[in-house]
């Protein structure tokens, strides 16, 4: 059987199993040379993405990827910024195609603005296979869902929910496989929800009080963010008396926050109410700026306390994603060639000198414009700080072309080649973009003013702070 995935949302699924190699082969008809990589999720809060594993498709359009996995997981395909998603499940073999795409019609584009979801197509599925059996469910659950909409929300009849498990029981049974069984219980939750079969707190008992974190299933952790968005500041009635702002300023702000919350009884189960925790803190990061650095520090807390493995990683990772390109953190470094083609520069290498770092391509002319500013910088900055251009264009030519009519523009010229991973990281979604780093590496600006607004002034700044 064939069956054709658009999935866009992913997480790091699985239950626990001996590590087996994956293997995913096939084609991708119009991508031929570019690189297609497969990663996973490594926490269901933060979605920080792991690669697995990526190689170049061939000249014909075919591909093999292989990798270790020790659980069934959710992996992520990606061609560019270009995603598609399936199931995986250690010692399977996959044979897939990727429909014929255009990767040239967008690629001098924004990459953020003109990602697009990849289709795919399963071959030979077997009906016992985590993905044909999801995708089986899918297709009633979402066809019943339209047909159903409005008497399902409008008029709450609890009696459709019965009608469709019916359908389900019948159509697909009880499935083995645990992940899907779970799978398909808290997708129905929302309907439990949606249909105000249970009341709230009955809800939460029912679905997370008395059930075990499952980190690792798309549907639970799904119906968990839901459930918990803005629970302790705002939904939980018992803990809207606690004021939470002074409790993180207290000395010991982690266990202080974990008593106070162990009055709710749905959140009772220490790993549960920890994650909530996390979660919550995430939301009051970016809605209580006075709060940011003890926030981090009850992140951090919880990275070495914690006696929940998975908490530990979700709050790592939470730091990292909250302080991401903010000062005082580390640059994302890279490694890449130059101008001419004829060697590479490392970001680390630079390491003791101030770098002015940005990204451009040649045909934004908003680029180009501000870039003739950078000259007489250039020249008034050459023993103090180096000036980094990244040419994030598609074509290496192209911007060999530019450069060689800008004979006066002689500074570092970098292409980013097929590693469109750094604007990922750099969070590159306007051009031209200015970043001013340190000389130990860090972020002192981002984003920084352009030559014509302020960027002068910044390193001005940063060069009497570094006297």
């Amino acid at each position: 059987m064939k069956r054709i995935l658009y999935t866009t949302f992913f997480l790091f699924i699985g239950w626990t199993a001996f590590s087996q190699d994956i293997v995913i082969q096939g084609t991708a008809p119009g991508a031929e040379g570019r690189i297609i990589t497969l990663s996973i999720f490594s926490d269901p809060i933060t979605n920080t993405e792991q690669i697995l594993t990526r190689v170049k498709i061939d000249s014909t359009g075919n591909f093999s990827l292989s990798a270790p996995v020790d659980k069934p997981m959710v992996g992520k395909l990606s061609i560019e910024f270009h995603d598609a998603g399936l199931f995986i499940s250690p010692g399977k073999i996959y044979n897939i195609n990727i429909l014929p795409y255009k990767y040239n019609d967008v690629k001098e584009l924004n990459p953020f603005i003109n990602s697009t979801n990849l289709q795919i197509e399963l071959i030979k599925l077997p009906v016992d296979d985590i993905n044909y059996l999801i995708g089986a469910f899918d297709d009633i659950y979402n066809a019943f869902l339209v047909e159903h909409f409005n008497a399902l929300y409008r008029d709450h009849n609890k009696a459709l929910l019965d009608t469709l498990k019916t359908k389900l029981a019948s159509t697909i049974g009880e499935p083995d496989d645990p992940y899907v069984r779970y799978y398909m219980e808290y997708k129905l939750a929302n309907l439990v929800q949606l249909t105000q079969s249970m009341n709230q707190a009955t809800i939460g008992y029912r679905y997370f009080t008395t059930r075990p974190v499952l980190y690792n299933n798309v549907e639970y952790m799904d119906f968990f963010n839901s459930y918990f968005t803005k629970y302790i500041t705002v939904t939980s009635r018992i803990l809207k008396k606690n004021d939470y702002h002074a409790l993180l300023s207290v000395q010991e702000p982690y266990p202080a926050l974990m008593k106070a919350l162990a009055e709710d009884s749905i959140i009772k189960p220490e790993q549960l109410r920890e994650l909530v925790l996390l979660k919550s803190l995430m939301e009051m990061y970016n809605s209580s700026p006075d709060d940011q650095k003890k926030i981090i520090e009850v992140l951090n807390s919880i990275e070495h306390q914690s006696i929940i493995q998975q908490n530990r990683l979700i709050a790592k990772n939470l730091k990292q994603t909250l302080t991401n390109l903010q000062p005082g953190t580390h640059a994302p470094t890279f490694q890449l060639r130059n101008r001419d083609n004829t060697g590479s520069v490392k970001l680390d290498s630079l390491r003791g000198k101030i770098v002015v770092l940005n990204f451009w391509t040649s045909y934004c002319t908003g680029c180009t414009n501000e870039m003739e500013l950078i000259k007489p910088m250039v020249e008034k900055f050459k023993e103090k700080l180096v000036f980094v251009s990244v040419s994030s264009e598609y074509y290496w030519t192209r911007m060999q072309l530019f450069l060689n009519m800008k004979k006066d523009w002689n500074w570092t010229f970098l292409h980013i080649g097929d590693q469109i991973g750094i604007l990922k990281a750099y969070d590159v979604r306007s051009l031209p973009l200015f970043i001013i780093i340190d000389k130990d590496g860090n972020i002192y600006k981002y984003a920084a003013g352009f030559p014509s607004n302020g960027l002068e002034n910044s390193i001005e700044q940063l060069l009497q702070l570094s006297k």
